[in-house]
């Protein structure tokens, strides 16, 4: 008995004991990797060029509005490319409170209770970032930066504007003073405690 639990014990162990390149199949099979000599083709190379009139996905075809937060020129864009109405807005509000305002707080204060609670460095308040471009804040929304990873998976890029216009109306309406009210709103205003 006591040998057959040793046989056991061994047979479990010894797969432990070997490369996963000797056991696994397709770490065995002939290939040619990336960037190898290959004798097949006549240029010698494993990596194929594509195929004639063929667009890598790479490469993006779309307008300045529909690709990122850079013109024509290769500039930061400094004022958002699309419409700016009540419905990207409404969208953009409601983006930034799923996506956004777990970190930068409701307000965009960089105060919220996961924000709170980061150990490396807190998230920023973006009212200290309203000096940068919305062309700027597209990229980081995209590309992420620092801590922050990239929300282009969730974002689609007409989502990123909206977004970005309402980052911008949260950094206007948090610096604004009650005299930049409409009439009857600074009348309410001023009458709240």
């Amino acid at each position: 008995m006591k040998r057959l639990c040793a046989l056991l014990l061994f047979a479990f162990a010894l797969p432990g004991c070997f490369d996963t390149d000797t056991l696994d199949p397709m770490e065995r099979q002939p290939k040619y990797k990336a960037f190898s000599a290959n004798p097949f083709f006549e240029d010698g190379r494993a990596m194929r060029p594509p195929p004639a009139n063929t667009v890598p996905r790479e490469r993006n075809l779309a307008a300045p509005s529909q690709t990122g937060g850079f013109g024509p020129d290769g500039k930061e864009l400094t004022s958002i490319p699309v419409p700016l109405t009540r419905e990207l807005f409404t969208r953009g509000h409601q983006r930034y409170d799923i996506y956004c305002a777990t970190c930068h707080g409701l307000l965009g204060d960089g105060d919220s209770p996961v924000g709170r609670n980061f150990s490396l460095k807190p998230p920023p308040s973006l009212h200290e970032k309203r000096s940068q471009t919305v062309g700027h804040t597209f990229q980081v929304i995209a590309q992420g930066y620092g801590l922050m990873g990239s929300y282009a998976n969730e974002l689609p890029v007409p989502d990123r504007w909206a977004v970005v216009a309402y980052v911008r109306a949260l950094q206007a309406s948090q610096a604004g003073r009650i005299q930049d009210a409409p009439g009857d709103v600074r009348v309410k205003l001023e009458a709240a405690p």
